[in-house]
This record gives C-alpha cells, sequence and structure tokens, in this order.
C-alpha cells in the first residue's frame, strides 16, 4: 500500500513514527511546500516510497553536521549553488551521475537540456531563483514608487524602514549596483579593499534604518506586518504572498542576483539509492515544470520552458514572475558560486563586524 508522509521533525519525535524512506530537507515556507507538492508527494505516489519533507533555515549547515558527526538522517537537501560547490569539495556530499538524470521528452540527454552550470559533480538544479527587493504598494504613490536598485537606499525620497537578509551574500552585490557599479564589475570590485569598503558604505547610508531578517518567511512578514516600507527577499516569497494571499506587494527586479537552487545528496545518505531516484524524478521536465506552478522559481532545463506554465490557481502565467523573463534580467547579477566559496568567511566576519560598530 503506497503511502505518503509529509512530517515535521518535531512530529516524528513526539510520535514515534519511523523515519520514512526518503527524508528531504529545504527552506520551509513557500518554497518548502512547493516541492512538497512538486516533488516529494509525487514522487512517492509513483515509486510506492514514504517520503518525509522537513525544515531548515538553510540546509547546508546541518547536513555538514551530520556528516562530520557521522549521523546522516537526511537523504536529500535542497542548498544554494555555492554550498554544493563548498561541500561538494570538503567531501560532504555524494557525487552525482549525470548521465542517469531524465531526459527531456523528445529524448535529449539531460546534460544537453539543463542550462549551462546547472548540474555539477554533486548537484542538480531544481530552480532559478532571485535576490529581489520588494515593496509595500500602499506606502507609495503609484507615480511615486520605487523602480530601481538605487531607490531602496534613498530614504529621502522613499522613506520608512528597509529589511535586508543578515549576512554578506547578496547584499554586499546589492549594495554595490544600488552605487552604480555595473553587474558585469561587481565580483572584480568587490575582490578589492576599496570595493568592500565601498559596500559597505552604501550600507552605512540606510544602517539605521534596517529591520534583519535571517530566514526567507520573514521577509514577506515583515512587508505585512508593516515593520518595513520595503525589503530585500527571494522573490518566489513575495509572489507567494502577492498572488497567492492578494498581499499589495510589488517586486522590483533592477538588481537582482539570480542562482540555481541545487538537490544534493549527503554523503552516507541512510537511503542514497532511493535519494537519486528522487533527484532523477525531481528534476525531469515534468518535475521542474510542476514546481515552478507553485512557486516563481525559474526551470532550469530547456524542454521545461517551451510551454507557457500556468500557476495553481489557473489564472496566472508564470512567465512574468520568473527571475529568467527577459524583462526581468535588465541591470540583474548571476551569482558567482567562486567568489562566494573563497571569500564567504572573509566577508561574513567583516559583517558581523560592521553589524556590531
Amino acid at each position: 500500500m503506497k503511502k505518503i508522509l509529509i512530517l515535521s521533525t518535531a512530529l516524528c519525535a513526539v510520535s514515534g513514527i519511523a523515519r520514512a524512506d526518503v527524508t528531504v530537507m529545504s527552506w520551509g515556507g513557500a518554497y518548502g511546500a512547493a516541492q512538497t507538492e512538486a516533488h516529494v508527494k509525487p514522487w512517492a505516489a509513483a515509486t510506492g516510497n514514504a517520503a518525509v519533507m522537513v525544515d531548515a533555515d538553510n540546509p547546508a549547515q546541518p547536513i555538514k553536521a551530520m556528516v562530520e558527526a557521522g549521523n546522516v538522517t537526511v537523504d536529500v537537501a535542497s542548498v544554494e549553488y555555492a554550498d554544493a560547490i563548498r561541500l561538494c569539495d570538503e567531501g560532504v556530499l555524494e557525487t552525482i551521475d549525470a548521465s542517469k538524470l531524465a531526459p527531456a521528452p523528445d529524448g535529449t540527454a539531460a546534460t544537453d537540456d539543463f542550462f549551462p552550470g546547472a548540474v555539477t559533480e554533486c548537484g542538480v538544479s531544481t530552480d532559478i531563483w532571485a535576490n529581489v527587493y520588494a515593496y509595500d504598494t500602499t506606502k507609495f504613490a503609484a507615480d511615486a514608487a520605487p523602480k530601481t536598485a538605487a531607490d531602496f537606499f534613498d530614504l529621502a525620497k522613499f522613506p520608512g524602514k528597509r529589511g535586508l537578509k543578515k549576512g554578506a551574500k547578496a547584499v554586499l552585490e546589492f549594495a554595490l549596483m544600488a552605487d552604480g557599479v555595473a553587474p558585469a564589475d561587481v565580483y572584480t570590485t568587490l575582490a578589492t579593499p576599496e570595493g568592500i569598503d565601498r559596500a559597505f558604505a552604501k550600507l552605512d547610508t540606510i544602517k539605521k534604518d534596517v529591520v534583519w531578517w535571517e530566514a526567507g518567511a520573514q521577509a514577506p512578514q515583515l512587508l505585512a506586518d508593516g515593520e518595513v516600507s520595503m525589503t530585500t527577499a527571494y522573490n518566489g516569497r513575495i509572489f507567494g504572498a502577492a498572488v497567492g494571499e492578494g498581499k499589495p506587494f510589488q517586486i522590483v527586479w533592477d538588481g537582482q542576483i539570480y542562482e540555481n537552487e541545487m538537490y544534493v545528496v549527503p554523503k552516507g545518505a541512510p537511503n542514497k539509492d532511493l535519494a537519486m531516484d528522487f533527484i532523477k524524478y525531481a528534476t525531469s521536465t515534468e518535475g521542474l515544470r510542476a514546481q515552478a506552478s507553485h512557486i516563481s522559481y525559474g526551470p532550469p532545463r530547456k524542454s521545461a520552458n517551451v510551454d507557457p506554465i500556468m500557476y495553481t490557481d489557473g489564472k496566472t502565467e508564470m512567465g512574468p514572475n520568473l527571475p529568467t523573463n527577459p524583462a526581468n534580467m535588465t541591470n540583474s547579477l548571476l551569482t558567482s558560486s567562486d567568489f562566494w566559496v573563497d571569500h564567504d568567511s572573509e566577508l561574513n566576519e567583516r559583517f558581523q563586524a560592521w553589524l556590531t560598530k
């Protein structure tokens, strides 16, 4: 008999239910819900295996701790691109045989169907998402609303508190673009002491008015609660609140910073073969299109972008709401995983020191 279990870690502990065949760890909120509906439930139904979705603020951290402790309880994890590269280099992840991924419907090999960089030694992209900023449309007149990255930092013209993610990644790049650095020059600028100083100097201009967030669900909540007039956020979280819940939120795509999100398998996963089968299913053309119908992140396969994708409401076309839509790519930046693998520790140390000043 087939069964599907979508349980929290806490519920499993309280009820004494044995761990299911495959445990998938993701980011919770609208994103975790999209993966549950598009990947976890359908895979379980198709294979007869049970599947559990568990949440973490950043899955890269607990899976590394599990591997180092020799007590791995997660089979598949959803992590950011730079973390997939770093954890692979550190020996924390299983390698993935790209030749075994699902081909496109016309038979094209997966390696030729995925966008460049979407398949790595230890990870397969599930979507292309973006750090953007959004504002509450009730706070600004339609003809005087923010439109550019620079507007986020203009407290005189656009008053109100600002929400920012509490970390260096995507915040420093956003600050430089808002200060006039072209996307093509962001990482070469940020690789210099002068560039780092420039980014923090730009952040200094709004520091006293910043409300910091750490988990993805916090950003739209800050807007909904009126604690900020605009905030950086994951674009799918804002889409979910605006279209799914009817919140008066508007995304500003100028200065968006986009990247691949990756499914990975922790080294020593208790159900490695099932984990690989889950990833094959989830990253198929159909699996990626299914996820994009639940949340506004772009499918990283060519074949998944051929036909329009409709939101689950049956009336909203997802194309204009995706980071990969050409109209949304103006003045956009692809995250450099190489840069963050090399500079993550030092820049976050600098960021934490700056916070305490």
